[in-house]
């Protein structure tokens, strides 16, 4: 496998880290010390930054003022913001824009693309279900609704009988979809749902429309989420994404790009503690020196590269399309899998030859191992991906 990365994604991620070279981790009180959130809203001065120079629009298309490059360019720029726990929604808005770009209504893309390269609007998504455990779209149905050619009203389908000269014009939402990331700071939310036919589709719906309600949450990093409840949300055709495999496609984009803030943030882990370790002296000598730490930031480093070789080709099945030997949903669970148990082993390994320090408030390593609690667990655990492989080996039998 061959992945060096071209000219354009190198200067992505230059750019990238350009960017996000002013901001500090312990930008915002300590999540250990705080009893809710520790910060009402996203980080806006970055995410001005990240607009104006113009890694929003990433990988939006030339005719949406964006750059057309891929999940790959992404997935770089995701790496560096990992590395100082950069508190926007970058991943949630660029993956939603990705999807209406590729299967939502042109008409719309039209409309809300450049302003979401611009850092005009924010976007998050649904993607936890009720409890995190049971697929999300199962947890808010969609129903066609329709107007009724006599009284004018609209019925939702599936309710009072039509008449033939009834025209369908939206849908109905009800449901809800947890932990929703930054949900207070966006303009649209994409929600996961299905039909009635079984259909998995998204829907984009407005956090101060009628129906919608927001109960605070607080994520294991600190950070603002959301429980968003969904009562007989109304949306017109345009806020449906319902080409086929849409919902699949954003989940896989989501959890490939998980899988790149984990290993950005594993990274910057390693190397704070090797500075540490470096530095930290026992019987006239650095502990790095001691073969028992050595051995430890060494099975971390292997972990490490796991996680980015397997990114990498998540990534690029999803980029490219590419056929192999099981479908593209099978390197994903591998680089989830890898990720999720890797920047646990990481952040732990950190804690413990960081001593006391690991654990003190007024040093940053506290806060990475609690984005990495939060990044483990998001979009599933090893576990439930392992189950998914097993599930996908058992369907593809290979030679």
């Amino acid at each position: 496998m061959d992945f060096t990365f071209t000219e354009e994604q190198q200067a992505a991620a230059e750019a990238a880290r350009a960017v996000l070279s002013g901001v500090v981790p312990d930008g915002v009180p300590s999540p250990a010390l705080v009893p809710g959130a520790v910060a009402e809203d996203i980080d806006r001065p970055l995410w001005a930054g990240l607009a104006s120079s113009d890694l929003l629009s990433l990988t939006l298309l030339p005719e949406h003022g964006g750059a057309g490059l891929d999940l790959v360019a992404l997935c770089l720029v995701l790496r560096e913001s990992a590395k100082v726990l950069a508190r926007v929604p970058l991943l949630e808005t660029c993956a939603v824009a990705m999807a209406l770009q590729r299967y939502g209504d042109p008409g719309l893309a039209a409309e809300l693309l450049p302003r979401i390269g611009r850092g005009e609007l924010v976007l998050t998504a649904g993607s936890n279900g009720r409890s995190g455990h049971d697929p999300a779209e199962l947890a808010v149905k969609a129903r066609r609704r329709a107007r009724t050619g006599t009284s004018g009203k609209d019925t939702a389908q599936g309710g009072a009988a039509a008449t033939p000269a009834d025209a369908a014009v939206g849908w109905v939402l009800d449901g809800m979809q947890s932990a929703v990331p930054w949900a207070q700071a966006a303009d649209w939310i994409a929600i996961p749902a299905h039909t009635d036919e079984g259909r998995a589709v998204v829907a984009l719906v407005r956090p101060a429309q009628d129906g919608v309600t927001l109960a605070e949450q607080v994520s294991t990093s600190g950070e603002r989420f959301a429980e968003v409840r969904l009562e007989s949300v109304r949306i017109d055709d345009r806020a449906l994404i319902d080409g086929a495999g849409a919902w699949e496609w954003l989940r896989a984009v989501l959890t490939t790009g998980t899988c790149a803030l984990a290993l950005g943030l594993g990274e910057a882990v390693l190397a704070m503690t090797s500075q540490y370790t470096g530095k930290r002296e026992q019987f006239g000598f650095p502990v790095a020196t001691f073969q028992a730490v050595a051995v430890q930031a060494a099975d971390r480093y292997i972990d490490l590269r796991a996680m980015e070789v397997t990114l990498w080709q998540a990534a690029w099945r999803i980029s490219t399309g590419a056929d192999g030997a099981l479908p593209a949903e099978g390197d994903i669970a591998v680089a989830k899998i890898w990720a999720s148990d890797g920047i646990r082993r990481v952040v732990q390994t950190a804690q413990h030859l960081h001593g006391g320090f690991g654990a003190d408030t007024d040093y940053p390593l506290h806060r990475f191992h609690a984005w990495a609690k939060q990044i483990e667990l998001s979009l599933g655990p090893a576990a439930a991906h392992e189950e998914a492989l097993g599930n996908l080996l058992a369907a593809h039998l290979l030679d």
